[in-house]
Protein backbone atom coordinates (compact mmCIF):
# COMPACT_ATOMS: atom_id res chain seq x y z
CA UNK A 1 0.00 0.00 0.00
CA UNK A 2 1.38 3.36 -1.02
CA UNK A 3 -1.04 5.69 0.71
CA UNK A 4 -4.67 6.51 1.22
CA UNK A 5 -7.34 8.53 -0.51
CA UNK A 6 -10.70 10.13 0.14
CA UNK A 7 -13.36 8.28 -1.84
CA UNK A 8 -16.49 10.17 -0.71
CA UNK A 9 -17.68 13.12 1.35
CA UNK A 10 -20.90 14.36 2.95
CA UNK A 11 -22.16 17.05 5.31
CA UNK A 12 -25.12 17.88 7.52
CA UNK A 13 -26.49 21.04 9.11
CA UNK A 14 -29.46 21.47 11.46
CA UNK A 15 -32.63 22.94 9.98
CA UNK A 16 -32.83 26.02 12.21
CA UNK A 17 -31.21 29.11 10.70
CA UNK A 18 -30.25 32.09 12.88
CA UNK A 19 -29.79 35.35 10.96
CA UNK A 20 -27.90 38.47 11.94
CA UNK A 21 -31.26 40.21 12.34
CA UNK A 22 -32.30 37.51 14.83
CA UNK A 23 -29.10 38.13 16.80
CA UNK A 24 -29.76 41.88 16.82
CA UNK A 25 -32.92 41.09 18.80
CA UNK A 26 -30.90 39.12 21.34
CA UNK A 27 -27.76 41.24 21.94
CA UNK A 28 -26.47 44.72 21.08
CA UNK A 29 -25.34 44.10 17.50
CA UNK A 30 -26.45 44.58 13.91
CA UNK A 31 -26.23 42.91 10.53
CA UNK A 32 -23.80 45.58 9.31
CA UNK A 33 -21.57 45.20 12.39
CA UNK A 34 -21.35 41.41 12.03
CA UNK A 35 -20.80 41.38 8.27
CA UNK A 36 -18.13 44.07 8.38
CA UNK A 37 -16.12 42.30 11.10
CA UNK A 38 -16.48 38.58 10.35
CA UNK A 39 -18.45 38.30 7.10
CA UNK A 40 -21.14 36.02 8.55
CA UNK A 41 -24.76 36.35 7.39
CA UNK A 42 -26.39 33.24 8.85
CA UNK A 43 -25.60 30.16 10.91
CA UNK A 44 -27.39 26.86 11.62
CA UNK A 45 -28.17 25.85 15.20
CA UNK A 46 -29.03 22.40 16.56
CA UNK A 47 -31.84 21.93 19.03
CA UNK A 48 -31.58 20.38 22.50
CA UNK A 49 -32.60 17.02 21.03
CA UNK A 50 -29.82 17.08 18.39
CA UNK A 51 -26.56 16.00 20.08
CA UNK A 52 -23.15 16.14 18.41
CA UNK A 53 -23.14 12.43 17.61
CA UNK A 54 -26.44 12.77 15.74
CA UNK A 55 -25.05 15.59 13.60
CA UNK A 56 -21.95 13.47 12.96
CA UNK A 57 -23.97 10.36 12.08
CA UNK A 58 -26.07 12.24 9.51
CA UNK A 59 -22.95 13.52 7.72
CA UNK A 60 -21.29 10.11 7.93
CA UNK A 61 -24.33 8.33 6.49
CA UNK A 62 -24.21 10.63 3.46
CA UNK A 63 -20.50 9.95 2.96
CA UNK A 64 -21.03 6.18 3.21
CA UNK A 65 -23.87 6.34 0.67
CA UNK A 66 -21.75 8.41 -1.71
CA UNK A 67 -18.90 5.92 -1.37
CA UNK A 68 -21.15 2.94 -2.02
CA UNK A 69 -19.89 1.13 1.05
CA UNK A 70 -21.72 -0.38 4.00
CA UNK A 71 -21.14 0.21 7.71
CA UNK A 72 -19.56 -3.24 7.88
CA UNK A 73 -16.82 -2.04 5.52
CA UNK A 74 -15.56 0.49 8.09
CA UNK A 75 -12.96 -0.57 10.66
CA UNK A 76 -11.93 2.84 12.04
CA UNK A 77 -14.13 5.75 13.14
CA UNK A 78 -12.43 9.05 14.01
CA UNK A 79 -14.52 11.98 15.20
CA UNK A 80 -12.97 15.41 15.65
CA UNK A 81 -15.01 17.35 18.18
CA UNK A 82 -14.52 19.59 21.20
CA UNK A 83 -18.17 20.04 22.17
CA UNK A 84 -19.21 16.55 23.24
CA UNK A 85 -20.45 17.02 26.80
CA UNK A 86 -20.33 13.35 27.80
CA UNK A 87 -16.98 11.65 28.24
CA UNK A 88 -18.06 8.05 27.72
CA UNK A 89 -19.21 6.48 25.48
CA UNK A 90 -17.18 8.76 23.28
CA UNK A 91 -18.68 10.41 20.21
CA UNK A 92 -17.03 8.00 17.76
CA UNK A 93 -18.54 4.99 19.55
CA UNK A 94 -21.96 6.62 19.58
CA UNK A 95 -21.72 7.34 15.86
CA UNK A 96 -20.70 3.73 15.21
CA UNK A 97 -23.71 2.53 17.21
CA UNK A 98 -26.09 4.84 15.32
CA UNK A 99 -24.79 3.61 11.97
CA UNK A 100 -24.46 -0.06 12.91
CA UNK A 101 -20.70 -0.26 12.35
CA UNK A 102 -19.52 -3.55 13.91
CA UNK A 103 -16.35 -3.58 16.04
CA UNK A 104 -14.51 -0.51 14.75
CA UNK A 105 -11.69 1.25 16.50
CA UNK A 106 -13.57 4.33 17.73
CA UNK A 107 -11.53 7.40 18.64
CA UNK A 108 -12.36 11.03 19.43
CA UNK A 109 -9.84 13.71 18.47
CA UNK A 110 -10.00 17.05 20.30
CA UNK A 111 -7.88 19.66 18.55
CA UNK A 112 -10.80 22.09 18.33
CA UNK A 113 -10.82 24.00 15.00
CA UNK A 114 -7.89 21.99 13.61
CA UNK A 115 -9.47 18.72 14.67
CA UNK A 116 -10.59 17.46 11.28
CA UNK A 117 -7.23 17.87 9.57
CA UNK A 118 -5.53 16.17 12.54
CA UNK A 119 -8.05 13.31 12.34
CA UNK A 120 -7.60 13.00 8.58
CA UNK A 121 -3.83 12.77 9.00
CA UNK A 122 -4.29 10.14 11.72
CA UNK A 123 -6.54 8.09 9.43
CA UNK A 124 -4.00 8.39 6.61
CA UNK A 125 -1.17 7.22 8.86
CA UNK A 126 -3.25 4.35 10.26
CA UNK A 127 -4.26 3.09 6.82
CA UNK A 128 -0.69 3.43 5.52
CA UNK A 129 0.53 1.35 8.47
CA UNK A 130 -1.98 -1.38 7.69
CA UNK A 131 -3.85 -1.02 10.99
CA UNK A 132 -7.09 -0.12 9.16
CA UNK A 133 -8.40 -0.62 5.65
CA UNK A 134 -11.26 1.87 5.48
CA UNK A 135 -11.88 4.77 7.84
CA UNK A 136 -14.73 7.16 8.51
CA UNK A 137 -13.35 10.60 9.46
CA UNK A 138 -15.81 13.15 10.82
CA UNK A 139 -15.62 16.74 12.03
CA UNK A 140 -18.66 17.63 14.14
CA UNK A 141 -19.34 20.39 16.63
CA UNK A 142 -22.32 21.88 18.40
CA UNK A 143 -20.84 25.25 19.25
CA UNK A 144 -24.23 26.62 20.30
CA UNK A 145 -24.08 24.41 23.39
CA UNK A 146 -20.85 25.99 24.68
CA UNK A 147 -21.70 29.59 23.77
CA UNK A 148 -22.81 32.41 26.07
CA UNK A 149 -25.70 33.87 24.08
CA UNK A 150 -25.48 37.14 26.01
CA UNK A 151 -21.87 37.74 24.90
CA UNK A 152 -21.98 39.55 21.56
CA UNK A 153 -18.25 39.06 20.94
CA UNK A 154 -18.67 35.28 20.62
CA UNK A 155 -22.33 34.46 19.98
CA UNK A 156 -22.29 36.13 16.55
CA UNK A 157 -19.54 33.78 15.39
CA UNK A 158 -20.74 30.25 15.96
CA UNK A 159 -22.78 27.59 14.20
CA UNK A 160 -23.40 23.84 14.36
CA UNK A 161 -22.83 21.11 11.81
CA UNK A 162 -20.81 18.13 10.64
CA UNK A 163 -18.82 16.90 7.68
CA UNK A 164 -17.44 13.44 6.96
CA UNK A 165 -15.17 11.61 4.53
CA UNK A 166 -14.51 7.96 3.80
CA UNK A 167 -10.80 7.13 3.54
CA UNK A 168 -9.42 3.92 2.08
CA UNK A 169 -6.06 2.47 1.10
CA UNK A 170 -4.62 3.22 -2.31
CA UNK A 171 -2.46 0.51 -3.87
CA UNK A 172 -0.69 2.58 -6.48
CA UNK A 173 1.42 5.65 -5.88
CA UNK A 174 -0.50 7.65 -8.48
CA UNK A 175 -3.77 6.95 -6.64
CA UNK A 176 -2.58 8.35 -3.30
CA UNK A 177 -4.90 11.20 -2.51
CA UNK A 178 -3.88 12.48 0.94
CA UNK A 179 -0.59 14.34 1.10
CA UNK A 180 1.84 14.54 4.03
CA UNK A 181 0.54 16.56 6.95
CA UNK A 182 2.19 19.67 8.32
CA UNK A 183 1.09 20.09 11.91
CA UNK A 184 2.12 21.80 15.12
CA UNK A 185 0.97 24.20 17.82
CA UNK A 186 1.87 27.26 19.87
CA UNK A 187 1.30 25.96 23.41
CA UNK A 188 2.21 29.22 25.13
CA UNK A 189 -0.72 30.87 23.31
CA UNK A 190 -3.27 28.24 24.27
CA UNK A 191 -5.20 30.88 26.20
CA UNK A 192 -6.14 32.64 22.95
CA UNK A 193 -8.99 30.20 22.22
CA UNK A 194 -10.72 28.36 25.04
CA UNK A 195 -13.69 26.13 25.84
CA UNK A 196 -13.49 25.69 29.57
CA UNK A 197 -15.32 26.03 32.87
CA UNK A 198 -18.49 24.51 34.31
CA UNK A 199 -20.61 24.69 32.28
CA UNK A 200 -18.01 24.90 29.46
CA UNK A 201 -18.02 28.20 27.57
CA UNK A 202 -16.28 29.32 24.39
CA UNK A 203 -14.03 32.39 24.69
CA UNK A 204 -11.24 33.81 22.60
CA UNK A 205 -8.82 36.69 22.24
CA UNK A 206 -9.87 37.64 18.75
CA UNK A 207 -7.10 40.08 17.92
CA UNK A 208 -4.38 37.66 19.02
CA UNK A 209 -5.82 34.91 16.83
CA UNK A 210 -6.23 37.29 13.89
CA UNK A 211 -2.64 38.55 14.07
CA UNK A 212 -1.20 35.07 14.45
CA UNK A 213 -3.29 33.59 11.62
CA UNK A 214 -2.65 36.35 9.10
CA UNK A 215 1.10 36.55 9.76
CA UNK A 216 2.17 32.95 10.49
CA UNK A 217 -0.17 30.74 8.51
CA UNK A 218 0.65 31.70 4.88
CA UNK A 219 4.19 30.30 5.19
CA UNK A 220 2.91 27.17 6.94
CA UNK A 221 0.33 26.59 4.22
CA UNK A 222 2.97 26.93 1.53
CA UNK A 223 5.09 24.34 3.37
CA UNK A 224 2.14 21.93 3.31
CA UNK A 225 2.04 22.36 -0.47
CA UNK A 226 5.79 21.71 -0.69
CA UNK A 227 5.35 18.46 1.24
CA UNK A 228 2.77 17.40 -1.33
CA UNK A 229 5.17 18.23 -4.15
CA UNK A 230 3.07 21.00 -5.66
CA UNK A 231 3.09 24.80 -5.76
CA UNK A 232 0.22 27.00 -4.54
CA UNK A 233 -0.45 27.89 -8.17
CA UNK A 234 -1.26 24.21 -8.80
CA UNK A 235 -4.12 24.20 -6.29
CA UNK A 236 -7.67 23.92 -7.61
CA UNK A 237 -9.14 24.70 -4.20
CA UNK A 238 -8.28 26.16 -0.80
CA UNK A 239 -10.39 25.16 2.20
CA UNK A 240 -9.22 26.89 5.36
CA UNK A 241 -10.88 26.70 8.75
CA UNK A 242 -13.94 28.90 8.40
CA UNK A 243 -13.25 31.21 11.32
CA UNK A 244 -13.77 34.66 9.87
CA UNK A 245 -14.00 35.93 6.29
CA UNK A 246 -11.44 38.63 7.15
CA UNK A 247 -8.97 35.83 7.94
CA UNK A 248 -9.90 33.41 5.14
CA UNK A 249 -9.70 35.79 2.18
CA UNK A 250 -6.34 37.46 2.97
CA UNK A 251 -4.82 34.09 3.86
CA UNK A 252 -5.80 32.52 0.55
CA UNK A 253 -4.28 35.49 -1.27
CA UNK A 254 -1.04 35.40 0.73
CA UNK A 255 -0.63 31.67 0.11
CA UNK A 256 -0.44 32.43 -3.61
CA UNK A 257 -3.22 30.09 -4.71
CA UNK A 258 -4.14 32.33 -7.64
CA UNK A 259 -6.02 29.66 -9.59
CA UNK A 260 -7.92 28.14 -6.68
CA UNK A 261 -11.56 28.22 -5.66
CA UNK A 262 -11.59 29.53 -2.08
CA UNK A 263 -14.17 28.19 0.37
CA UNK A 264 -16.25 30.96 1.95
CA UNK A 265 -18.82 28.83 3.74
CA UNK A 266 -18.33 30.90 6.91
CA UNK A 267 -20.74 33.46 5.42
CA UNK A 268 -23.69 31.07 5.66
CA UNK A 269 -22.56 28.63 8.37
CA UNK A 270 -20.50 30.65 10.85
CA UNK A 271 -17.59 29.10 12.74
CA UNK A 272 -18.44 25.42 13.17
CA UNK A 273 -15.01 24.49 14.59
CA UNK A 274 -13.96 20.96 13.55
CA UNK A 275 -16.91 20.69 11.16
CA UNK A 276 -15.97 23.72 9.10
CA UNK A 277 -13.39 22.20 6.71
CA UNK A 278 -15.18 18.97 5.70
CA UNK A 279 -18.50 20.81 5.47
CA UNK A 280 -17.07 23.55 3.24
CA UNK A 281 -15.26 20.98 1.06
CA UNK A 282 -18.42 18.90 0.72
CA UNK A 283 -20.40 21.91 -0.47
CA UNK A 284 -17.78 22.82 -3.08
CA UNK A 285 -17.84 19.26 -4.42
CA UNK A 286 -21.64 19.08 -4.28
CA UNK A 287 -22.13 22.18 -6.39
CA UNK A 288 -19.47 21.21 -8.92
CA UNK A 289 -16.94 23.91 -8.04
CA UNK A 290 -14.34 21.14 -7.63
CA UNK A 291 -13.99 17.91 -9.59
CA UNK A 292 -12.63 14.46 -8.84
CA UNK A 293 -8.84 14.47 -8.64
CA UNK A 294 -8.51 18.21 -8.10
CA UNK A 295 -5.74 19.12 -5.63
CA UNK A 296 -7.13 21.02 -2.64
CA UNK A 297 -5.31 22.47 0.35
CA UNK A 298 -7.05 21.81 3.66
CA UNK A 299 -5.72 23.83 6.58
CA UNK A 300 -7.16 23.89 10.08
CA UNK A 301 -6.09 26.29 12.80
CA UNK A 302 -7.36 27.90 15.98
CA UNK A 303 -8.11 26.17 19.26
CA UNK A 304 -4.97 25.49 21.33
CA UNK A 305 -3.36 27.57 18.55
CA UNK A 306 -2.84 24.21 16.90
CA UNK A 307 -2.68 23.81 13.14
CA UNK A 308 -2.65 21.00 10.62
CA UNK A 309 -2.78 21.05 6.85
CA UNK A 310 -2.44 18.72 3.90
CA UNK A 311 -3.15 18.65 0.18
CA UNK A 312 -5.82 16.14 -0.80
CA UNK A 313 -7.34 15.01 -4.08
CA UNK A 314 -11.09 15.52 -4.36
CA UNK A 315 -13.18 12.37 -4.45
Amino acid sequence: MNGSRIIAIGHHQPARVLTNEDLANMVDTSDEWIRSRVGIRTRHLAGPDEPVDELAAHAAAKALAAAGVTPADIDLVLVATSTAIDRSPNTAARVAARLGIPEPAAIDVNVVCAGFTHALATADHTVRAGAATRALVIGADKMSEVTDWTDRSTCVLVGDGAGAVVVEASRAAEDAGIGPVLWGSVPEMGHAVRIEGTPPRFAQEGQSVYRWATTRLPALARRACERAGITPEDLAGVVLHQANLRIVEPLAEKIGAVNAVVARDVTESGNTSAASIPMALSKLVERGALSGGDPVLLFGFGGNLSYAGQVVRCP
